[in-house]
């Protein structure tokens, strides 16, 4: 594990904290050991720098983007935000994602003719589909199999989950 940094970020905030395990014992005495598990979260991070994965998330309820954004930083992805698909397009012609993370009902574009053009101009990055519309959930599936589908209400632990098995291979790679 001496390639391996740990890194405990707060669950409150979005930055990640780097530590040496040494180090675990001045942070419980900072924050102290009541309920320490409940406002932690540990991660690793390889100490050759390597780029963390990038995901584009496409959300057009500003509540939401900012929920979903903070916790896939605090589990270590790099996330980029917007609020439409029509935004989205520029971003996957012009820079590499890892994943497209979208809403599917969304103004001028949805997500499913957003994640249409992704398979056009960048067919490397996958896709996850997020919706609280079960009709919805169906046609997605018909037109983009190969896409996770996953149905609000969510519990943002699921999120991560699902994200972690999308990019198993890249993962296990780096490992």
């Amino acid at each position: 594990m001496s390639d391996v940094v740990l890194f405990i970020a707060v669950v409150a905030g979005p930055n990640w904290l780097p530590c040496q395990s040494a180090d675990v014992s001045k942070l419980v005495t900072l924050i102290g050991t009541k309920d320490l598990l409940s406002h932690l979260r540990y991660g690793v991070r390889m100490e050759d720098n390597t780029p963390a994965l990038r995901i584009l998330l496409a959300e057009d309820e500003e509540a939401m983007r900012s929920y979903l954004a903070r916790a896939l930083e605090n589990a270590g992805y790099e996330v980029v935000t917007v609020d439409r698909g029509t935004a989205a397009v520029p971003l996957l012609e012009s820079e590499h994602f890892d994943l497209l993370l979208s809403d599917i009902v969304m103004p001028e574009m949805d997500g499913i003719e957003l994640a249409q053009r992704c398979n056009e101009v960048s067919p490397r990055t996958k896709v996850m589909f997020i919706t609280g519309f079960a009709a919805v959930t169906l046609k997605a599936s018909r037109e983009q199999p190969q896409a996770k589908v996953l149905s609000k209400p969510f519990h943002l632990r699921d999120l991560v989950l699902e994200v972690e098995r999308v990019f198993e291979d890249q993962i296990a790679a780096r490992g």
